[in-house]
């Protein structure tokens, strides 16, 4: 087995569940004399929503009975500060997935800033512990692949609910695994012979995450008529604002994986939907 073999088998494993779903959705079509549906059905962009809806069910499953559980654990046992400098240390390790993105996407405004945060937090800020960059006004902001693919001019293609991943779109998908097989600390930990490293690097990515987002994600289930139509809005939403550099969705924040300034349209309108 090869240093790249946990990578491989990952990528390999994303790629056919996404041949599958392709293929399911040939039957999952209205029937075309049911205008109502088949708007429906376009409007919505989800053809493969039944099998979606399983995968949605088992990921909320892992996610009731282990992500939340460890993610309540460490939001009570350790403290804000010691958070606060976990999350700055993981996302500086992203920072070069970022840079490159950047540089894809012809912006360079934006790779001239990420490559001063890069330098300042791995230096000054301890490697990337302290967001030292942020102090001297050079502002965080999140770029990936499947970003570039749309800036390109790619479309996205159908939703999807990917297992464990959650939920993404063809093109983020794709971006997905370039992301992992492009970032220099999963390849240092691939070709040095440490896959535990990038594991425990993902594993921690995860849980961080969970733990910024959670009172959100239990505002929205408590909210929602139906919490995976609400998720499929907000990731739709999350991917707006992040391709279009925050100008079209003024009430998601900069920066942020899925936090709001105000709460996202969709909550209100199932609250009004109740009423």
């Amino acid at each position: 087995m090869t240093n790249d073999s946990p990578h491989r088998f990952a990528v390999g494993s994303i790629l056919v569940f996404c041949g599958l779903l392709l293929v399911s959705g040939c039957a999952n079509m209205p029937d075309p004399a049911d205008g109502d549906a088949v708007a429906e059905y376009i409007q919505t962009n989800d053809p493969l929503e039944p099998t979606n809806r399983q995968v949605f069910a088992v990921n909320q499953g892992l996610d009731s009975a282990l992500l939340k559980p460890i993610t309540e654990v460490y939001r009570d046992t350790v403290p804000a500060t010691a958070r606060q400098g976990i999350q700055n240390f993981l996302a500086n390790l992203r920072t070069p997935v970022v840079l490159l993105n950047d540089i894809l996407q012809g912006d360079l405004d934006r790779t001239i800033e990420t490559l001063a945060r890069f330098l300042v937090n791995s230096t000054v800020g301890i490697f990337g512990l302290a967001d030292a960059a942020a102090e001297l006004g050079v502002p965080a902001h999140a770029e990936d692949f499947g970003q570039t693919l749309a800036v390109w001019g790619v479309p996205s293609g159908p939703f999807l609910m990917l297992p464990v991943f959650g939920p993404s779109n063809p093109r983020d998908t794709v971006g997905l695994v370039v992301d992992l097989l492009t970032d220099p600390f999963n390849r240092w930990a691939s070709n040095s012979g440490q896959p535990q490293a990038a594991y425990s690097r993902a594993g921690a990515e995860t849980v961080d995450r969970r733990a910024q987002n959670i009172e959100l994600l239990n505002e929205v289930e408590k909210s929602s008529l139906d919490f995976y139509a609400a998720i499929r809005s907000l990731y739709r939403q999350r991917r707006a604002h992040g391709i279009s550099n925050g100008l079209d969705v003024p009430e998601i924040q900069a920066g942020k994986d899925v936090e709001f300034t105000d709460r996202p349209k969709f909550i209100d309108e199932e609250v009004s939907r109740r009423e």
